[in-house]
């Protein structure tokens, strides 16, 4: 049985998603940051690591922006294999490719676009590599913040009631 994070569960994905939408839907339109007009964004459960589950299983969400009939390549497949290739090691993707290519396996996506904030992968496929990295970063980020306002509140209700 899989066990992920207390604070950064589906829920709170959601939320970081929904809270980076109004930054990422206006860039989609511009054609220097997504040709395609389609995107998808993979959030990784930080609770879960390599090892003590399946990749599968660390799956919080897969977000989809477009229609999936019209799209023109796998993006979900290729957010999915970014997400993966962060996860396994620990770092953004751009930084495996960039400075251990030695780590890359088989199989490993070559493409980056995903990161690993704090333990927080994310990963994005639809614009340019910069720009899924710099939209895997703000929900990450959106994420972390959440989930340590959850922490705080958690400690304040605590105090409460150990008072």
């Amino acid at each position: 049985m899989k066990t992920g994070s207390h604070f950064a569960d589906t829920a709170a994905a959601r939320e970081a998603i929904d809270m980076a939408l109004p930054m990422i839907r206006p860039a989609m339109s511009d054609p220097k940051v997504c040709g395609s007009g389609f995107l998808v964004i993979v959030v990784l459960d930080p609770g879960i690591a390599p090892g003590h589950a399946s990749f599968d299983d660390a799956v919080l969400i897969e977000h989809c922006i477009g229609e999936r009939s019209r799209w023109d390549a796998d993006y979900a497949g290729f957010a999915r294999a970014k997400a993966r290739l962060a996860w396994t090691h620990g770092v953004d993707s751009c930084t495996v490719q960039s400075t251990r290519p030695h780590a890359l396996r088989q199989g490993d996506s070559l493409l980056w676009g995903s990161v690993c904030l704090d333990g927080i992968v994310v990963g994005v496929s639809g614009a340019e590599a910069w720009w899924d990295e710099a939209f895997a970063t703000a929900v990450a980020a959106n994420l972390r913040a959440i989930a340590k306002a959850r922490h705080a509140e958690a400690l304040r209700a605590k105090q409460l009631h150990a008072g």
